[in-house]
């Protein structure tokens, strides 16, 4: 039998962390319908927004992505596998079941450009940026003239 550590103050961080999600003000990003949240990094380049979100577990073909009024939504299904207890023991630490996040993105953002990919548990969403639009000059014509 191997011997574990037991922190109690982890599980503590981690219902905080729960917590902080569920009550925090950014209302559009998580969903009470979620069963879980996936971590999400986002990351501002020059020319794009790179999003990564950690996905272990969910076929790619049971994400969704989505683009609506400036709105980008992902959601997805982590599968449970079935576990078999073996001498009394059973520990789940991961989480299944439905994921659901919104992110309003800014209107500097080409929604007709953006791109997924999946590697490794990790979904990557490119978001590049509009071009910059310099204003246009105007010749005034001289009618006196």
């Amino acid at each position: 039998m191997a011997i574990a550590r037991y922190e109690p103050w982890n599980l503590l961080g981690r219902y905080g962390n729960d917590l902080s999600r569920r009550f925090s003000d950014d209302e559009d990003s998580v969903s009470s319908t979620s069963t879980w949240t996936p971590a999400v990094d986002i990351k501002e380049e020059d020319d794009r927004f790179v999003l990564h979100a950690d996905v272990p577990g969910v076929d790619p073909h049971e994400i969704d992505v989505t683009m609506e009024d400036g709105i980008l939504t992902v959601r997805g299904e982590r599968s449970s596998e079935s576990k078999e207890e073996k001498d009394g023991y059973k520990r789940v630490e991961r989480f299944n079941g439905t994921f659901y996040r919104r992110f309003v993105l800014p209107d500097t953002t080409d929604e007709n450009k953006v791109s997924a990919n999946y590697e490794k548990g990790v979904l990557e969403l490119i978001i590049p940026k509009k071009p910059a639009v310099l204003p246009k000059r105007i010749k005034v014509n001289d009618k006196d003239n």
